[in-house]
């Protein structure tokens, strides 16, 4: 089974004049532990065009050392990557495959690079002799498996910080490095260094879309921001990191809102289709994401009780039934993006950044279509509001205002796609309609929350229970219902205030 470790190093050119310093004078050091010289063998795998290498993933398969097996390596920040590890094996295990599905479909991955590196260790530790930081010198040998046959050399220091440790100590090493004329690595990683220097060619740039000028530019450009969200967001779904399911969940809505809002310069006729694709992805991330919601704001809730107001078994009861609830949730989800279904939707989002389906109106200046597009969603807005606001509080008026609420997103997304080329006032109008979304959005959260309640309740009257407790966390959410309605039309004459009326430069 894969873990995963938090990688906090630095890398440093190690030139033929430079020689590693007196480590102990570094702040914080009391003694060098010279470990002596490991070698290690990877062998790393990328497509054949280098997808996981164009966004800074890692693939080895290492022999050697006291951490041999395969290792993922995802880019959290400079200096910073999750590095997954699994058992050495001769196949690479399904959990690291499914990681890198997002970005590989069902393309193979091949061995494109093989590094041999003699590393010398030197670990630096502390006053109580807690290591802060292993420091190596590593001579590393590549040579090119895939793409051509060229080989390179080249030696290098790497420092990593030792687990849980202050990243201000990498800074000390690096004043004491730089003070003996060791400077920081141009390469983030050994294998981007091997792919340049053993490129047959003049090493390859990533592409990056040119800057926008006309609608279809911007339009595309948010586009692809979204897709790429999906796609980078699919491991940390599966590894179950915190706001993952969420995030992952709002790029399909921003997309499939996207196409729907600019129908006018992305042909519909190939959009739809895409968009009942995310529809149903976001159902099937909602499933999970939906109870964790629910599950939070009840826990809240009831944390804010004085206990002489909570009657009976109450904890339990939420625990067991939110348990039963989420059962298999994750499970389900992983099994969606496993999916065949899945697989096809990436598929088919790469090909439509690939060949845009864009119409003639994609050729104009993005000033007018965008300003209509989202003045268009400003109005069903606002009709949306005005119906739900005619119904007395009840059902009727609940399920109207979430009908409002989808509108109010579609709203925003259209204004944040609009913001390059707009700038302040569709900067403006999207913060203010956020603000209307989240009026809307906590008053739809109190309509689930008071059915969850009254079937709590329900169930803890059957049992012999008190349903005391239930019966006023469901008060305190129709009260909270009703301050959001109350709310809403003072959001809404702001975000009137702040619509996108007139364009600019367009």
């Amino acid at each position: 089974m894969a873990d995963a470790k938090r990688e906090i190093e630095r890398k440093y050119e190690a030139t033929g004049d430079a020689r590693l310093p007196d480590l102990t004078r570094v702040a914080g050091v009391a003694a060098v532990d010279h470990r002596g010289v490991t070698e290690l063998d990877a062998v790393y795998y990328d497509t054949e065009d280098l997808r996981l290498a164009a966004d800074r993933l890692t693939l080895r398969r290492r022999a050697g050392g006291d951490d041999a097996g395969w290792h993922l390596k995802f880019p959290v920040a400079s200096g910073i990557r999750d590095e997954i590890r699994a058992p050495l094996s001769d196949t690479l295990p399904a959990d690291l495959a499914g990681l890198v599905r997002s970005r590989v479909r069902d393309t193979a991955l091949v061995p494109v690079v093989r590094l041999r590196s003699a590393r010398d260790i030197h670990v630096l530790n502390g006053p109580d002799g807690q290591p802060l930081a292993e420091l190596s010198v590593d001579a590393v040998r590549a040579q090119r498996l895939h793409g051509g046959n060229r080989a390179t050399a080249w030696t290098e220091i790497e420092v990593e910080l030792a687990d849980d440790g202050d990243p201000a100590f990498l800074d000390a090493v690096e004043r004491r490095l730089r003070k003996a004329g060791i400077r920081p690595s141009a390469s983030h990683s050994k294998l981007s260094r091997a792919l340049a220097e053993t490129s047959p060619g003049k090493k390859r740039q990533r592409e990056h879309p040119a800057s926008p000028h006309t609608a279809g530019d911007h339009v595309l450009a948010y586009v692809r921001e979204q897709i790429t969200d999906i796609v980078a967001l699919d491991p940390a779904v599966r590894r179950g990191l915190p706001d993952s399911v969420h995030r992952m969940r709002v790029a399909t809505r921003r997309l499939r809102s996207t196409f729907r809002t600019y129908r006018k310069v992305l042909d519909r006729t190939v959009t739809d289709p895409v968009g009942a694709e995310l529809k149903w992805l976001a159902a099937e991330l909602g499933v999970d994401r939906d109870q964790e919601v629910l599950d939070a704001r009840l826990r809240t809730r009831l944390d804010a009780l004085p206990r002489t107001l909570v009657l009976g078994p109450v904890r339990a009861r939420l625990r067991i039934w939110s348990t039963a609830r989420r059962s298999g949730s994750r499970r389900r989800t992983v099994a969606v993006l496993d999916g065949a279904r899945y697989l096809a939707l990436l598929g088919t989002l790469h090909a439509l950044l690939a060949d845009p389906p864009l119409l003639p109106a994609a050729a104009g200046p993005p000033g007018r279509a965008l300003t209509r597009a989202a003045h268009k969603n400003h109005e069903r807005l606002a009709a949306r509001i005005a119906h739900a606001l005619e119904h007395p509080p009840g059902p009727d008026r609940d399920l109207a205002l979430h009908d409002a609420r989808k509108a109010a997103k579609r709203a925003r997304y259209a204004a944040e796609a609009a913001r390059p080329a707009l700038g302040k006032p569709a900067r403006k109008s999207a913060k203010r309609l956020k603000a209307v979304q989240s009026v809307l959005g906590d008053h739809q959260d109190s309509v689930v929350a008071r059915e969850a309640l009254r079937a709590l309740a329900v169930q803890a009257h059957a049992a012999g229970e008190s349903s005391f407790t239930w019966g006023l966390l469901h008060g305190q959410e129709e009260a909270t219902a009703a301050a959001r309605e109350r709310e809403l039309p003072g959001a809404w004459a702001r975000a009137c205030k702040a619509e996108i009326r007139t364009a600019s430069g367009g």
